[in-house]
């Protein structure tokens, strides 16, 4: 389906106006149904991604819910065409959707069937702030920060010209004043010699990340951008798999780090990253999926920050509430995800 946003999406990877999701149900023989999701940007990929999605509930039919097993299976059997992008992407959705079974078959919240409790995770409101036109920031930066009483939020940078991006910090700044951390995030808009500039020109604004100034998969040029700017960088939301965080580990390059669920393998790839970034000591945080992302948080030894957005709501039965900036994850049994059926019909589009 394809969903309206309320703020569009504007960034260096282009504007979206509309979000395109594909919900996933799996249902277990006594009646039992996990949801998930996942958003894939662009509406022409979801065909590919339903299809991959058909193919893996084929190979499951019939077998039990474990998701950790079924993970594994999913790889070998998609090993041929590839364990990355779409493959991935498919292996996520469909364990989300499991994950959510196997705990409402418990009766239990995700987060206590992983050893954790329910509480709130802190987060910042990535609602807005995109890179359009800055004399709109500084109301809109109050307005995010008061639709959940938050005290972080995101800008996104990564303009043409350097006083752009100043500018875009002074107008969120009279905004919101001092008091409210803002990340800021390049959506990778620059090449590696205009970062080194950029981020060295920025390193005195008193920004609390550095996101993704240069291409995600550029290990290297991230390694030698880490020791050369004082504002921590960070980096993620595109890792698919645990592999991308232990190569970026094993790198150097990564003080914070976040994953997103749709790549980094749903709910069994996040819990083996949040391993990984324990171990290295990274801090962890997520990106998007905030519904399933309140679970995981709980229960990751180096979790930092929760994204808040709500562009999944429109479909959602109950949606999650921000409270004095925090997110708690529902009490219910399973994730918290559920459909509004008639949002759903809605919004249903043909694959």
């Amino acid at each position: 389906m394809i969903v309206p946003l309320r703020r569009p999406v504007i960034a260096d990877i282009g504007r979206f106006d509309r979000w395109p999701m594909v919900l996933v149900d799996v249902e277990t023989s006594d009646g039992v149904v996990g949801s998930g999701y996942i958003a894939p940007y662009r509406a022409a990929a979801m065909p590919a991604i339903v299809a991959e999605i058909n193919d893996l509930g084929e190979v499951w039919h019939g077998k039990p819910i474990a998701p950790v097993d079924a993970f594994t299976q999913f790889g070998k059997s998609l090993n041929v065409v590839g364990i990355a992008g779409i493959s991935l992407i498919a292996r996520a959705a469909v364990d989300m959707a499991m994950w959510d079974a196997l705990a409402k078959t418990a009766g239990l919240p995700l987060v206590q069937l992983l050893g954790g409790t329910v509480g709130p995770v802190r987060a910042y409101n990535s609602n807005g702030l995109w890179r359009h036109e800055i004399s709109t920031l500084a109301k809109e930066a109050a307005e995010l920060r008061d639709e959940g009483g938050f005290t972080a939020m995101k800008l996104r940078l990564g303009h043409p010209r350097l006083q752009d991006d100043l500018d875009a910090i002074t107008a969120v700044r009279e905004g919101v004043g001092p008091d409210v951390d803002v990340m800021v995030d390049f959506n990778q808009a620059l090449g590696y010699g205009d970062a080194v500039r950029r981020c060295h020109d920025l390193d005195d604004q008193g920004l609390y990340w550095l996101e993704e100034p240069i291409r995600y998969d550029n290990v290297e040029g991230y390694g030698k951008l880490e020791q050369r700017v004082r504002t921590p960088v960070q980096l993620g939301e595109n890792y698919y798999g645990p592999r991308d965080l232990f190569n970026s580990i094993r790198a150097g390059t990564v003080p914070y780090a976040m994953a997103d669920l749709m790549r980094i393998g749903g709910v069994t790839g996040w819990l083996q990253t949040a391993g990984l970034a324990a171990a290295a000591g990274t801090q962890l945080s997520s990106h998007l999926y905030p519904e399933i992302a309140s679970h995981l948080l709980r229960v990751s030894p180096t979790a930092h920050w929760l994204e808040w957005v709500d562009w999944a709501n429109p479909v959602l039965a109950e949606p999650t509430v921000p409270v004095d900036g925090h997110i708690t994850a529902s009490t219910r049994p399973g994730t918290g995800v559920a459909w509004d059926e008639a949002a759903v019909n809605k919004y249903l589009v043909s694959t």
